[in-house]
């Protein structure tokens, strides 16, 4: 029999790492692989989502897939391993090293007895079929009971039993059902056991409305007790599309969505906010827009009213360096940035994100749109990366798209300054004496004033008001 030892050299843990500098814990959104499917060195097998952004986690090894330790939709701590591979298959049967849990004689026990049921070798399985169910240690949701909960360890400690009073004979176990995991989690978040569910799909496998189906009898003839599944099976329902009859959806706050509610919350209360507001004629600056879709020099990029505007704000920063600023708590010290990383807010499925143009001050017009475009692609993609919303200084909001005209933006954590531009619409307006049909937006500039005063941010909201009515202050500015 191969050794203890043995089987640790032969099965690698992978762990889940620290992406994104310093964070706690991801979701696991999506499993690229299975157990039994071959991996190489550098090969994606999962994606995670951060407090910041969704990742794609390469696996360091090559082997084959042993077991996937947690479900998708499972939040795991940082360092907790998600994944055994079997770096050296082909080697014959091996006893696999035992999980972390709290019973280690009882979850070690298990896959040993599995491998007396199946003298011909291990086949594919889906997750959580033939590997010990106490061999998942999953951190549980706070203030939520998972029903039957100790159950595995009991059927566990059960076959031990059973062995010890056979003289090291065990009775074969029962198949456990087949089951993907998103139906598992389903299972388990509505109390449905899979061995109680009648299969429908193809092979045996429980499908999401045999649960739902296994379930539903119970709940007919106790209506009292509806609230509980309903809130079970509606925090699995993505947003928008409540379960029938649903009064009420909860959705889990994680993710982007949370870490964007704990930075406004703190940036609300931690930096003393003023908003000016300004109302422009840019007329010119959408003409220009249109001559500079058809310049050779902006030939295959992104040219929009946000490109006019971000360089206007890059103007009135240059010429009123004091706002591109920092206020250092722990030291008392305003820093000075002598550098811009112009954030650009996002609103992507997953929630708002803000990443950000590095060294956005010294980008040409085709580079700046270039950047531009990049970072709305990636970010409507889902594959912002956390270090790309880092080090940013000061922020353009864009709520115009949504047909808005202006509002009172927060500032993003650690920035001075804000921008809101409103919706550019056709408009009445006093030009050159007479009332015209003009092009008007309504501009909203928040800043720290701890670092900005009244007149600097009035300035600075002044000179982006006038590039954005005579574009041709970009030469002579800039």
């Amino acid at each position: 029999m191969t050794t203890m030892t043995d089987a640790s050299a032969r099965f690698r843990e992978f762990k889940m790492p620290d992406v994104g500098e310093g964070l706690t814990e991801a979701e696991i959104l999506k499993w690229y692989v299975q157990p039994g499917d071959a991996v190489t060195d550098g090969q994606v097998v999962c994606e995670v989502e951060t407090a910041k952004a969704a990742v794609e986690l390469p696996i360091p090894y090559d082997g084959v897939v042993h077991e996937l330790r947690f479900d998708e939709g499972t939040t795991v701590d940082v360092g907790t391993a998600i994944i055994t591979v079997d770096v050296a298959p082909g080697s014959g049967p091996v006893e696999a090293p035992p999980p972390a849990a709290t019973e280690p004689a009882v979850a070690a026990a298990e896959p040993e007895a599995e491998a007396k049921d199946e003298p011909t070798g291990r086949r594919p399985v889906l997750v959580g079929y033939g590997v010990a169910e106490s061999s998942t240690k999953r951190r549980p949701r706070k203030g939520t009971s998972v029903p039957g909960q100790a159950e595995p360890g009991a059927r566990a400690a059960a076959a031990v039993q059973a062995e010890l009073n056979g003289h090291g004979t065990a009775a074969p176990a029962a198949p456990r059902p087949l089951a993907k995991p998103p139906v598992r989690k389903l299972a388990k978040d509505l109390g449905v056991d899979l061995a109680t569910v009648v299969p429908s799909g193809p092979d045996g496998i429980i499908t999401r409305d045999d649960v739902r189906a296994a379930v539903a009898p119970a709940e007919a003839p106790a209506p009292a007790a509806a609230p509980e599944p309903v809130v079970a099976e509606t925090a699995t329902a993505p947003a928008g599309a409540p379960a029938a009859g649903a009064r009420e959806t909860r959705i889990p706050i994680k993710g982007v969505r949370k870490a964007t509610a704990s930075a406004m919350v703190g940036s609300a209360f931690t930096a003393p906010h003023v908003t000016e507001f300004i109302t422009v004629d840019v007329t010119r600056t959408m003409k220009l827009v249109e001559e500079l879709k058809s310049d050779k020099d902006m030939a295959g990029l992104r040219v929009n009213p946000l490109l006019l505007i971000a360089k206007a704000l890059l103007v009135a920063i240059k010429r009123n360096p004091e706002v591109n600023a920092a206020w250092d708590e722990a030291n008392q010290e305003i820093v000075l940035k002598h550098y811009v990383n112009l954030g650009i807010a996002a609103a992507t499925p997953r929630g708002l994100i803000v990443p950000n143009i590095k060294d956005a001050h010294d980008k040409t017009l085709p580079q700046l749109a270039g950047a531009l475009g990049e970072l709305v692609s990636t970010a409507r993609e889902g594959k912002t990366t956390p270090a790309a919303m880092q080090g940013g200084t000061v922020t353009i909001t864009n709520v115009g798209v949504f047909g808005v005209d202006t509002g009172t933006p927060i500032l993003n954590p650690g920035e001075s300054a804000i921008l809101a531009v409103g919706a550019i619409k056709l408009q009445p307006w006093v030009h050159k004496g007479k009332i015209k049909p003009r092009q008007v937006t309504t501009l909203a500039l928040s800043f720290d004033h701890r670092l900005v005063d009244g007149e600097l941010g009035s300035k600075v909201l002044a000179d982006v008001a006038a590039v954005l009515e005579q574009p041709k202050r970009l030469i002579t500015w800039a």
